[in-house]
């Protein structure tokens, strides 16, 4: 344990070393992948599959906040639905718009949810999010990880139907794909029953976590791990939703020892050391419940020399010897 304890140190001082390098690369590499999850689900614009474009928007995203980064992918998002239909381009575009308004107003500092959401259902651990938001966020969060989980399931959805929503020429044939596009983004029970088991799995590891007893986290992440397998798997009872129970059981303890691996390095204390304090003034007592955190810096390698270099003096005193 000990010399995990050093090596998380070690990694923790070298990001804060070269973080103005590893931002910058992470930026390009969760552009990148988004990307390529967007080309591979709804690819209809060749151009925007061409690798340099692909490259050259990652790498102008390693830049940008990512904020913009967000509505970028969502203007290629969009560009590749106005090649299959104009219809279902103005669809998307709209609920995009609708996202974006809601996201900007309530939680503009969780960007990286939106992004690592459809990233993570590609991945098959998509209750990672939820998870690790419900320790890093707070209610509001449910606001970014849906938007997130809604943007997927707008790129497979369209996926799945392309040839329905691609219609021919005509005001006739794009009012229908219009309303075949809306019908597809609004009647899907599993888009839906995910994003409410989603934002209450959020809400009972945030609850949990706050509670003033010990080892609070631990047993969020385990509370919330549960509720949103029977969330899941009794929602898509209720509602015929498509979902794997085997995949939701599975890919749920995959997320919480990932999140494990994440609570190590943001939140590992040392409960056997609790302190109480109480201390008063004017107005008030306090009660203070103080737990440090576990650290363990690196030991330091002490050189012994075993045939050490003279001193000035004594190579003095050598010569002077050697002159007699």
């Amino acid at each position: 344990m000990t010399n995990i304890l050093v090596i998380k140190e070690q990694i923790i001082k070298y990001y804060a070393r070269f973080e103005i390098y590893i931002t910058p690369v992470l930026k390009f590499l969760v552009m990148l992948i988004s990307l390529i999850a967007i080309n591979a689900n709804v690819g209809y614009m060749t151009k925007l599959k061409n690798p340099a474009i692909v490259l050259i928007i990652a790498l102008l995203s390693s830049f940008l906040p990512v904020n913009v980064m967000i509505v970028l992918a969502a203007l290629v998002i969009v560009a590749h639905m106005y090649a299959l239909s104009m219809s279902c381009a103005a669809v998307v575009g709209l609920v995009f718009l609708i996202m974006f308004v809601l996201y900007f107003r309530f939680t503009p500092k969780e960007a990286i949810a939106v992004l690592i959401t459809p990233i993570c259902f590609v991945l098959k651990i998509p209750y990672l999010v939820p998870l690790a938001m419900g320790f890093l966020g707070g209610p509001l969060s449910c606001i970014s990880v849906a938007c997130g989980t809604i943007a997927f399931y707008i790129m497979h959805n369209v996926k799945k139907s392309s040839e329905q929503m691609g219609g021919g020429e005509g005001v006739e044939n794009a009012l229908t794909g219009f309303r075949y596009v809306i019908d597809t983004i609004i009647k899907d029970r599993t888009m839906i029953l995910l994003t409410i088991a989603f934002c209450i799995t959020i809400v009972v590891v945030y609850l949990i976590r706050r509670l003033r007893v010990n080892y609070s986290w631990y047993i969020a992440l385990g509370f919330g791990a549960v509720v949103n397998i029977l969330v899941i798997l009794i929602g898509a009872v209720s509602t015929d939703a498509d979902v794997s129970a085997i995949g939701v059981i599975f890919g749920t303890i995959i997320s919480a020892g990932l999140v494990l691996v994440l609570q190590f390095f943001i939140h590992n204390l040392d409960y056997s050391r609790t302190e109480y304090v109480q201390f008063e003034d004017d107005e008030y007592y306090y009660y203070v419940k103080a737990i440090p955190k576990i650290s363990m810096e690196a030991p330091q390698n002490k050189v012994r020399r075993i045939n050490p270099q003279q001193t000035p003096l004594a190579s003095r005193r050598n010569h002077s010897i050697d002159d007699e």
